[in-house]
């Protein structure tokens, strides 16, 4: 894969197969700041219990990681991701988050194992599509919808999964994601969501969907 430089400095990598960056060319850091991190208020939670969807180079998990020491709160992080990359192309991507990557370096050291713990809290992480990984019930304060696009990858952008990531969401709880696509945000309200509509960096909008009422299904 094609290391690429983002606009706040910071790197992301091209995917060949679905030839889309991780990242937006405006900034990997930025983007996993303003729209995961502060978009779904994870920045103010006391006990933050985060699901993200698409893994990826780590960059959200770093950053919430960062935000949690910093205040000396536990993170606890449940990822799924159905393509792992291997250890020596996320050593590539480093960040200026000096507490977090000391724990980064430790995850490495161990990639790609399922569960990873220390004092800062846990990260655990399904190797599968979204479509068919188990989700705990009622568990998350916050889901990171971070797939690559509907367009190339619609799977977890459908309303079954959408319906899945509600019933793993506590009411109130916020999901956020970069995709401001209409059918994508329609199955969003289907879901169960109360649809934001967020002025975006690289883009117009983001979407972020406050869970309420019950979970279906």
């Amino acid at each position: 894969m094609e290391l690429l430089p983002t606009g706040d400095g910071t790197p992301t990598l091209f995917h060949p197969g679905y030839l889309e960056a991780y990242h937006p060319r405006q900034g990997a850091l930025l983007q996993a700041r303003r729209l995961y991190l502060e978009g779904s208020r994870t920045h103010l939670h006391p006990a933050p219990r985060v699901l993200e969807v698409g893994l990826g180079l780590l960059v959200n998990f770093r950053v919430t990681l960062e935000n949690a020491l910093a205040r000396g709160v536990p993170l606890r992080y449940l990822a799924v991701e159905r393509e792992p990359l291997p250890a020596s192309l996320l050593a590539q991507v480093r960040l200026p988050l000096p507490r977090a990557e000391g724990v980064f370096e430790e995850i490495l050291e161990a990639w790609p194992a399922q569960r990873f713990a220390g004092p800062w809290g846990e990260l655990r992480v399904v190797f599968a599509g979204v479509e068919e990984a188990p989700l705990p019930f009622h568990w998350a304060s916050a889901v990171y919808l971070d797939p690559f696009s509907p367009r190339v990858n619609p799977g977890p952008w459908g309303l079954p999964v959408l319906k899945k990531l509600r019933r793993a969401l506590r009411r109130g709880g916020r999901l956020v994601t970069y995709s401001a696509q209409g059918a994508f945000r329609r199955a969003l309200k289907e879901a169960g969501f109360a649809l934001h509509r967020v002025r975006g960096v690289g883009k117009r909008e983001w979407t972020v969907g406050i869970a309420v009422g019950v979970p279906p299904g």
